[in-house]
């Protein structure tokens, strides 16, 4: 028996059980090892992100297998496409996909800030506190440092009259990405954007009605806002107009061509006379299809299939411009702007059935053959296109996760209209306050409360850091002077401007989103210090 894999027991009949598999086999790690090795783990992948962080934070350049580059400082981005093997790791990835789902923004400074919760618990244990005391401390420190976010926040009207509060917010957002020289532009096209497609009364944004385009060419101040749909598709001949004014459009799911004999068997086209039938009768049906779309008014057909030369020849002829293979996605962001339905048989096409837009036009970029269509001044004002320029494919995926975080912050404005200051000055107070609290607590979880603090502490330094400043010193003074002042708006000038008020330099954040960041990481970093076993084959121990 005792050469039997895994521990054995024995139930009431006196049969034997394993309770675990290969136990002999596996690898294993328990209590502080355990935990420290998490720590490590979790730190490393903070300390990766640490130098991406802020207006001055590096940029990373992430290499597939396949050879694709990306260059990027979104912190979401960047661990997504990093290949982490650690369990732990994994969690930190997770963490800030999750802040990137629910926030858009913030996805750098959450990392960063479970990283320095993890590396103040370290200390901590060594100390010889235990594990569940630290994290029930670290809860309690996080409640108390949102509690003091609420008394530092700042709100202001969301209103359509003023919109500078919501573009300082969004250039906030942008100041750390690459599209930061023209930061005001895209700032305000992302407030446009939401404010376009927002619904004041619920207090929500409908994202799918903000697609974001974006073409090689140009440069990035050609990026523009357009009030419509651009799809990346041209009229399926090039002798059809390519400007139309007060167009009706038909939606089509269904192709133009003759219906297919639903029939096992072969066909055979044995004689001339029959293929001139079948030629004769393709003919007929193509032009009853043209007919049906002209006479139910369309001026404009929008196929989501395509259709062959004859078809294409007869819609010129007929005066029906057409865009063939346009995709699902598209088709129905067109039917949403237009107020058209879309239509699955010709049968059912009628004159309610058609959208509306005031203008379709082609766009030609340059000496090359890109076109693009334009569908502007519909029914539905609600849907609006980003259409992104670049010089080159990395700069505009890069341009077009920048404008998603821009646009998820105005957007977390428009749900809840309160700010906190940016530049590390939220962490500053919040660490301040924390600090104070310990002072008040008999019990061993001020330590954890003071652990909180220091670790708040790292996103200013990290700040300070990547602006090649000495981070110590800089710390220390705003910190100083935020107590003495009693002024929480004191933060890292990162830019150099010669001021350290960041309500001057109109650094803000939502309250929303630092809210978010402190749950999160604490919630991860309190996960990861109540697990003290790992278990793993030890061929693929991945430690």
């Amino acid at each position: 028996m005792a050469s039997m894999p895994g521990t054995l027991a024995f139930d009431e009949y006196g049969r034997p059980f394993i309770i675990i598999r290969d136990q002999q086999n596996q690898k294993r790690l328990t209590g502080v090892d355990a935990l420290k090795s998490h720590i490590l783990a979790g730190r490393s992948i903070a300390d990766t992100l640490k130098t991406s962080l802020g207006p001055k934070g590096l940029d990373k350049m992430m290499v597939s297998p396949d050879g694709d580059v990306t260059v990027t400082n979104d912190g979401a981005t960047i661990l997504k496409l990093m290949d982490v093997d650690h369990e732990i790791a994994k969690l930190m990835v997770q963490l800030s996909q999750s802040q990137d789902d629910e926030i858009g923004d913030g996805t750098t400074g959450v990392v960063v800030l479970a990283g320095a919760l993890l590396e103040q618990a370290e200390l901590l244990l060594d100390k010889g506190i235990h594990p569940i005391r630290i994290a029930d401390g670290f809860e309690l420190a996080a409640q108390c440092a949102v509690k003091h976010l609420e008394k530092i926040a700042d709100s202001f009207p969301v209103d359509f009259t003023n919109l500078e509060p919501l573009i300082q917010t969004a250039m906030t957002t942008l100041g750390s990405k690459i599209v930061n020289k023209c930061h005001r532009q895209m700032a305000e096209i992302a407030v446009q954007a939401v404010m376009a497609v927002a619904d004041m009364e619920k207090r929500d944004v409908n994202f799918e009605l903000i697609k974001v385009e974006g073409k090689v060419g140009g440069r990035l101040e050609d990026t523009v806002l357009v009030k419509g749909v651009v799809i990346d598709k041209d009229f399926s001949h090039p002798q059809m107009p390519k400007v139309l004014k007060d167009v009706k459009l038909a939606i089509l799911t269904c192709p133009f061509e003759p219906p297919k004999p639903k029939t096992k068997h072969k066909l055979d086209v044995t004689s001339v006379e029959d293929y001139k039938a079948l030629r004769q009768y393709e003919a007929e049906k193509f032009s009853e299809m043209v007919q049906q779309v002209k006479d139910a008014g369309a001026t404009l057909a929008i196929c989501q299939w395509g259709f062959d030369d004859e078809a294409n020849h007869l819609l010129l002829q007929r005066q029906l411009p057409a865009v063939r293979w346009v995709g699902g996605p598209e088709i129905e962001l067109i039917a949403i702007a237009t107020g058209g339905r879309i239509v699955p048989r010709f049968e059912e096409l009628s004159a309610d059935k058609l959208g509306h837009a005031g203008l379709v036009r082609e766009l030609q970029f340059g000496t090359t053959k890109d076109r693009m269509l334009v569908i502007e001044e519909c029914k539905n004002s609600r849907a609006v296109t980003i259409f992104i320029r670049g010089g080159n494919k990395m700069i505009i995926e890069e341009a077009k996760r920048s404008i998603h975080d821009a646009v998820c912050v105005v957007r977390n404005l428009v749900q809840d209209n309160r700010v906190v200051y940016g530049g590390g000055a939220a962490e500053i107070a919040c660490a301040i306050a924390t600090s104070q609290e310990a002072d008040k607590i008999s019990s061993l979880e001020q330590y954890a409360f003071r652990a909180f603090s220091d670790a708040l502490e790292s996103v200013p330094l990290a700040l300070a850091e990547n602006s090649g400043l000495s981070p110590i010193h800089t710390l220390t003074e705003v910190k100083a002077r935020q107590v003495k002042e009693r002024n929480p708006a004191l933060g890292i000038d990162c830019m150099l401007k010669g001021t350290s008020d960041m309500k001057e330099q109109h650094v803000i954040e939502s309250l929303h989103s630092k809210k978010q960041q402190f749950v999160l990481a604490t919630q991860l970093v309190k996960m990861i210090l109540k697990i003290d076993d790992i278990r793993s084959p030890s061929d693929g121990m991945s430690m």
